[in-house]
């Protein structure tokens, strides 16, 4: 466990150093992916690539789908209700979210690092119990660092609840199959209607 704890640390500071530091969206990001990558040769723990494509009821995956991607649709529809900061355009920017970079932005995002999170948050960080586990919570707080002074602070307090029955959810799918695919699916039709959503309302 304590072990679990330690490899948490490389992976917040590359996200907070490429956001707060870097100031670059695209750092955070990459950084955020050789974080994982060193940790996972610093625990030499072997990537079984099976997992993200073992076979599932596709019963079990279209609800979950559903339901992901309705999760950029209801931002846009509330995103007043939200209280996203009205120079959300230029912060955007100022990370280096550009008319030339978003479309790669969103491609990258969308499909390559839900294979990056999901491993490391439901195989290397991940539980076998059906309960409340701290792994779950520490997957949402690690996408507060990214809507921290974006939004409003109730927003904040609400996508970070979201986010741990989220991560509460995906990992249930893995722990009953076995398989990634389900969480993979679900994860970037989550990612890719939200930043559609934001790519709308502020790019």
């Amino acid at each position: 466990m304590r072990s679990k704890w330690i490899v948490l640390v490389l992976p917040y500071f590359a996200v907070w150093a490429g956001l707060f530091v870097l100031k670059s969206a695209w750092l955070a990001l990459i950084g955020f992916h050789l974080a994982i990558l060193l940790t996972l040769l610093w625990l030499r723990q072997a990537l079984p690539l099976g997992v993200f494509f073992k076979p599932v009821s596709w019963m079990r995956v279209l609800p979950g789908v559903f339901l992901c991607a309705a999760s950029g649709l209801g931002l846009y529809l509330l995103w007043d209700l939200f209280g996203v900061v009205p120079d959300l355009p230029a912060r955007l920017q100022a990370l280096g979210l550009t008319d030339s970079t978003w479309a790669g932005f969103i491609t990258y995002f969308s499909i390559i690092n839900p294979f990056f999170e999901e491993y490391f948050w439901r195989c290397l960080l991940g539980s076998e119990t059906s309960g409340f586990y701290w792994g779950d919570a520490a997957y949402a707080a690690y996408h507060i660092m990214i809507v921290w002074d974006k939004a409003h602070p109730l927003s904040v307090a609400f996508i970070f609840f979201v986010l741990v029955f989220i991560g509460w959810f995906w990992r249930q799918l893995y722990r009953r199959d076995a398989s990634l695919l389900a969480p993979l699916l679900g994860h970037m039709i989550a990612d890719l209607s939200i930043l559609l959503a934001v790519f709308r309302m502020a790019g």
